[in-house]
This record gives C-alpha cells, structure tokens and sequence, in this order.
C-alpha cells in the first residue's frame, strides 16, 4: 500500500526517484530519515539564538516573548541582528526543501520544509524552544509557489500596515494558506494540503498569546527600529 502510494502521489519526480524507478519498499522507508530527519536537523540550528550569543552574549528568549525569531530579535537588537537572522532563517530553509526535493520531487519537499518548520519552533539543539516558523513557511512557499507566496505577501504586508501587527498578519496568512492552496489546485484534498493545515494550526497555535494580547489592547504594535517591546 505504501509503495503504491509513493508511486502515485509523489510521481517518482527529484533526483532520486527519476534515477532509481524501481525502488524497493525498504529504501522507500529509509529514505524517509534522509527527507525528515535532516531537514529537522537544519531547522534546530535556531540563527536567533545564535546571533543573540555570538553578537551579544546574550539569549534572545530572556527578552520580551521569549520566541527565538526575527521580530523579537528586531526589537530587542536592532536591525542588524534582525536581517542576519532572517537570512539564516531563508537559507536553511532552503537547504531542508531542496533536501527533499532531491528525494521524491514536490511532495517530500513539502514534508522536508515542515520537519525544518518543526525543528525551527522545537530546535533539539536548544532545548526545543525557539521559534514561531513564520518565516520558514514564506521562505518554503517562495520555493515551491511563487503565486501563493505573492499573494500571501500582499496580504501580510496590507494587514501590517492597517493594524500594526506582525501576530496578526501572520495568523491572518497561516490561515489562509491551506485554503488558497486547495483553490489554486482545485484538485481535491491531498498529502500536500494537510502539511499546508497543520502549518496554519501550529502557527496560529503558538501566536494564541499575541491574539490574547489584541482582544485586551496590550499588544505591541510593530516599528522598524530597536525597541525592548516585543510582540513574536
């Protein structure tokens, strides 16, 4: 049954699968720590804290939040520190999505830039405390769907303007993505499109405390420059 699904929903497209067509359940089964393990394993080298330790001997996550990410690394640092951490945060990323490209093509590129989503917010290097993946599913829908990633764009950048809130124009796209990827293939539910709702659920899961912050009026609204006060 699994054999036949790897057939079918993955279409034996990347490097892998277009050289070895004929590959056996055990390898299919194997292959699974190359696309899941790995690209978890980049996603745990968490740049926040690493920048906050390098450039300042300091941990991000004592400050504000205490998320490990590019906006709390914005308003405790400055945007130095801010811009280094979202590059990083791009490149592997990138690294963890072309990983699982080279194994089955599309969907297990999906599958890779989740588990890197994954060890973003759960890093095993940092004691499973670190981000919000923001940035890790932008960069991974870059990759795999310019469209989206473009109008996903337009709407986070048109919510932040209106209201001032980062939390809450990245609630706003999470929650939109899986609905605009089930439009866009007009295909019916598949593989793909759960990974893209369980994005949208941990995300909006791990900005509950911003939201909370919204209804009550507490919560700080976003300026690009160095500030103690921290929404993400």
């Amino acid at each position: 049954m699994l054999h036949f699904f790897l057939r079918y929903e993955m279409g034996f497209t990347g490097l892998i699968g277009y050289y070895w067509k004929n590959i056996p359940l055990w390898a299919s089964l194997a292959l699974i720590l190359v696309y899941v393990a790995i690209p978890y394993l980049l996603g745990s080298v968490n740049t926040a804290i690493i920048v906050s330790g390098k450039m300042y001997h300091d941990d991000v996550r004592t400050h504000g939040s205490g998320n490990a990410g590019f906006t709390n690394v914005m308003r405790t640092y400055g945007k130095t520190a801010a811009v280094i951490t979202f590059v990083g945060d791009i490149l592997k990323t990138v690294a963890a999505v072309m990983v699982g490209w080279c194994v089955f093509g599309y969907l297990t590129a999906y599958i890779a830039g989740f588990a890197c989503f994954i060890g973003h917010i759960f890093p095993v290097f940092y004691g499973f405390k670190g981000g919000k993946g923001v940035v890790c599913l932008a960069s991974l829908l870059l990759m795999l769907d310019w469209r989206i990633f473009c109008i996903l764009v337009v709407i986070f950048v048109a919510s932040v303007v209106c209201t001032k809130y980062i939390s809450f124009g990245s609630v706003l796209c999470a929650m939109l993505f899986p609905l605009i990827l089930n439009r866009m293939n007009n295909t019916g539910l598949s593989l793909i499109e759960f990974v893209a709702l369980a994005f949208a659920v941990i995300i909006v899961i791990k900005h509950i405390p911003n939201i909370k912050r919204i209804f009550k009026g507490t919560e700080s609204k976003f300026e690009f420059k160095k500030s103690k006060k921290t929404e993400d």
